[in-house]
């Protein structure tokens, strides 16, 4: 079988922890069963020549890890990763490989959902816990835009589509920051107007992607991480702050960065991806950027993890 699992930009500016998006680049993971209990990994692409190719490898982690859930051992396989979302851009390439890996297991095991695909629920909550926060999870496997959270000792998502008006545009610059690093960062108490004040552009946020995208330049401010991020990646934030100020763009730090995402977007009546407007927008954010930021305009990707299918 073959598992598409894709990119996600999490936090979306207010939405620390809990707001995400999926976008349609993904890493591919084809899993074929052995005769014996060996394993292979082969990876191509992102990551090539760096991640571990035995059992310390993430999806196979996952994928054992969504097999002891219920009490069974993960069977000998060949692992072939084809990996296009970067690694320690803030863009979800851990989440991928997680979710990868429990769609997988998923599959082998025969947990399907009411609507005969795969379980999408079990694979979120096994997911989720591997990773130990929600936000780009969710997104990764629900698809859309995504309000993710925390419920006593489980975790709820809510997956809701996203306005047509709406294209994201991603900066990629070629470092890396990881995620450890730049949730160190993020102080563990922040003052109550701060919090408020995010909560309130966080609803707002909902309200802008689902179908106010005027309200999205507003939306998208934040006062809980960002700043706070700004010495292990002074470039993003400088970034974020000219498309903003000068550029009046939309911009936020994607995920743990060092990537920004622009939410582009046009008025009624018009398509994101025709408009000359989008057109212009994306050429005023590589004018700004320069030549150190990979600009890509992506697609929003409605479904999520793509149900695997089974190879003859």
């Amino acid at each position: 079988m073959t598992v598409h699992a894709p990119a996600t930009s999490a936090n979306l500016g207010p939405g620390y922890d809990a707001l995400g998006l999926a976008l349609r680049l993904y890493n591919e993971f084809e899993v074929r069963l052995r005769d014996d209990d060996q394993l292979t990994v082969v990876v191509r692409g992102e990551g090539a020549g760096e991640v571990p190719l035995d059992e310390r490898h993430l999806v196979v982690r996952a994928l054992h890890e969504a097999f002891d859930r219920v009490g069974e051992k993960a069977p000998g396989l060949d692992l072939t990763c084809v990996n296009r979302v970067p690694h320690a851009r803030g863009l979800g390439s851990s989440s991928s490989a997680i979710v990868g890996g429990v769609a997988a297991a998923a599959a082998l095991l025969g947990r399907t959902g009411p609507d005969g695909g795969p379980d999408r629920d079990w694979i979120y909550r096994v997911a989720a816990d591997i990773e130990g926060h929600p936000d780009n999870v969710a997104p990764c496997v629900y698809g859309g835009y995504t309000v993710a959270y925390r419920e006593g000792k489980g975790w709820g998502a809510v997956s809701l589509p996203v306005d047509p008006r709406i294209l994201p545009v991603v900066c990629v610059p070629d470092w890396r920051v990881s995620t450890a690093q730049a949730r160190g960062l993020v102080p563990e108490t922040v003052p109550h107007a701060d919090a408020a004040f995010n909560a309130g552009r966080a609803a707002l946020m909902t309200a802008a992607v689902c179908g106010h995208p005027e309200g999205l330049y507003a939306a998208t401010r934040d006062r809980l991480h960002e700043s706070y991020r700004a010495p292990a990646m002074p470039r993003t934030l400088d970034l974020v702050s000219d498309l903003r100020e000068h550029g009046q763009l939309p911009a936020v730090v994607s995920g743990a960065g060092p990537t920004v995402l622009v939410l582009c977007s046009v008025p009624e009546g018009e398509a994101a991806p025709e408009s000359p407007e989008i057109a212009g927008q994306v050429d005023s954010i590589r004018r700004r950027a320069g030549n150190d930021w990979d600009v890509r305009p992506l697609h929003v990707e409605p479904a999520g993890v793509w149900t695997p299918s089974p190879h003859p």
